[in-house]
């Protein structure tokens, strides 16, 4: 990028910013406004426009924005669009919004930027943009550490399923993964659940004294168990069937109670059942894993729970965590069925569960093909932004 900005440093072109603020930093990109050929980048801290405070806010913007845009051409600057986790363009009250709007409008004037008023977006909004051609209209999916989908009007956001937080929702995201993981540990320590690899998994990676890990400091103790023994892994199961098989949300197993009598081939039946005499794991050390486990995730903010995500899909030839994915696939179908789609309707996705490679990707595609929906992924919504820009430029001109 250093050379074609040289380049436009001597050629005099207009230019527009784009900025993608979300939950964890906030990063700027400088671009052509003819073309959106990016010339530069900044980034900084948190951009979440309800959560950090506007002083804040503005200084990550300010840092941002300054990194991306050297001061020898910000008298060119046209235009600037952000997207913010926390606003959107909806409601022009919105408390996010008002937030956004002061903080980058401070940002740009003590840059010296100036650009007329910037336009704020909801980072959704700008992600959905950032797909090839800029659409207007479809559905958005993030699936990261939350979970929200969002049907897209005029590049605004007009219904949204989901998105309320750890406490409320944010069904099938990283942070409902790792809990889930957190839940199948401490169901198979107190004899609840099935055996699992993700006792093991969860404890090392939460510090628990290796001496009390299924199989103890060695580990390996779990046998990854086939899909065909815990019915929620197999992948042409019935959702009811994965459900009973990992209760990820609440308390209470979500499909069938688990008092089928013995011999009916339910999956509640062909599920191992307690004390899982196979597993080198006695109730001494069961109950010492949970003595050290509990106080480990209690000692963090729920939201970290989220880290732990990874190890689900690290365990993925285990059933129970096979069934976590399915059913966290199963979540994000749902929220986007709940859309009612259309038949060819584009789903742009983002978030870091769905990119290349992403552990609830097949899963997700999968299912939505049989909706007849194509998917999308774009990484962030840095080019959304810079094409609201570039669109806000051309309806000045």
């Amino acid at each position: 990028m250093g050379n074609e900005l040289n380049q436009e440093r001597q050629g005099g072109s207009s230019l527009v910013v784009g900025l993608d603020a979300g939950g964890t930093r906030t990063r700027a990109v400088l671009a052509t406004a003819a073309d959106g050929r990016p010339l530069g980048e900044g980034a900084a801290g948190p951009g979440n426009a309800l959560t950090v405070p506007v002083p804040q806010l503005t200084e990550h913007l300010a840092e941002a924005v300054g990194q991306a845009v050297p001061e020898s051409v910000r008298d060119r600057v046209v235009a600037v669009a952000g997207g913010f986790a926390g606003a959107t363009d909806a409601v022009a009250d919105e408390p996010g919004r008002r937030n956004a709007l002061a903080a980058l409008t401070a940002a740009l004037r003590r840059l010296g930027i100036d650009a007329g008023p910037p336009v704020i977006s909801s980072d959704i909004e700008a992600a959905f943009a950032s797909a090839p051609g800029a659409p207007a209209d479809g559905l958005a999916l993030v699936a990261g550490t939350g979970a929200v989908a969002m049907r897209i009007t005029g590049r605004r956001g007009t219904a949204t399923v989901d998105g309320d937080g750890w406490l409320l929702g944010d069904d099938g995201s990283g942070f409902w993964i790792g809990r889930a993981a957190v839940r199948a540990a401490l169901r198979m320590a107190d004899g609840r659940g099935a055996p699992t690899v993700l006792a093991e998994l969860v404890g090392r990676e939460l510090g628990v004294p290796g001496e009390v890990l299924p199989g103890g400091a060695s580990g390996g103790a779990v046998r990854r168990l086939s899909p065909d023994v815990v019915q929620g892994g197999a992948e042409g199961a019935s959702h009811e069937a994965r459900r009973e098989a990992v209760p990820p949300a609440g308390g209470q197993p979500a499909g069938p109670a688990r008092t089928g009598a013995a011999g009916t081939g339910s999956p509640v039946d062909r599920r191992p059942l307690p004390p899982h005499d196979d597993t080198p794991w006695s109730r001494l050390h069961r109950e010492a894993y949970r003595r050290h486990l509990l106080p480990a995730v209690m000692a963090e903010p729920p939201i970290r729970l989220a880290r732990l995500a990874p190890l689900v899909a690290e365990a993925a030839g285990d059933a129970v965590a096979l069934a976590i994915l399915d059913e966290a696939a199963d979540q994000l179908t749902e929220a986007v069925r709940a859309l009612d789609p259309r038949p060819g309707e584009r789903v742009v996705t983002t978030g870091g569960l769905l990119g290349p490679g992403g552990p609830l990707t097949p899963r997700l595609e999968a299912r939505l093909q049989s909706l007849g929906l194509p998917l999308d992924w774009v990484p962030d919504g840095r080019r959304g932004a810079v094409a609201l820009a570039r669109l806000a430029h051309q309806g000045r001109t």
